[in-house]
């Protein structure tokens, strides 16, 4: 798909059909989030899949906002391989986890998958549920599948600030 018309037409899918994704699909979302660039290519980050019915059950402890998705992802960071800015010890990982969950945000688009990037979900009981350990750390939970018919965009999903709102040139 034209890069442009991927990221208009991308939204927050929140109805999903309730099949699983296949292999295939998980797959080329997975590739897409490999071929993320990382600070000092450190690849921090660490992907849960989940897709599979028992283990969906376990994340509906972990958030509301699963949307009674058929599958998720939950795209993590190993804060040990992270690169550290040297003036204030700022971690990279963080950012690279963003970075990778917005590749397979857009590849899972690109492949019609429906995705919503969910942040409300609670970190500990998502480490006791699926055995995380404490050095990983859950950044971005993407729920996906097939949208459903009537799937349709939030309402807001197409207004936006004016750009001179949002980006300043040479100085704040």
């Amino acid at each position: 798909m034209e890069f442009e018309k991927l990221i208009e037409e991308r939204y927050s899918v929140r109805s999903f059909a309730p099949e699983h994704l296949s292999d295939e699909c998980v797959s080329g979302i997975l590739d897409a989030a490999h071929k993320a660039p990382t600070g000092c290519n450190f690849q921090p980050q660490r992907i849960l899949v989940l897709n599979n019915d028992e283990a969906m059950e376990k994340l509906k402890k972990c958030t509301r906002c699963h949307f009674n998705a058929p599958t998720a992802m939950l795209v993590c960071y190993n804060e040990d391989e992270s690169w550290k800015r040297p003036y204030d010890g700022a971690l990279s990982a963080p950012v690279d986890a963003a970075i990778v969950a917005t590749h397979m945000m857009l590849a899972a688009q690109n492949m019609g998958v429906g995705c919503c990037w969910v942040m409300h979900f609670n970190p500990s009981v998502m480490r006791e549920e699926f055995n995380i350990p404490d050095n990983i750390k859950p950044l971005a939970l993407l729920v996906m599948g097939k949208p459903t018919d009537g799937a349709l965009p939030h309402e807001f999903h197409n207004k936006f600030r004016p750009l001179e709102e949002t980006v300043v040139y040479d100085k704040f």
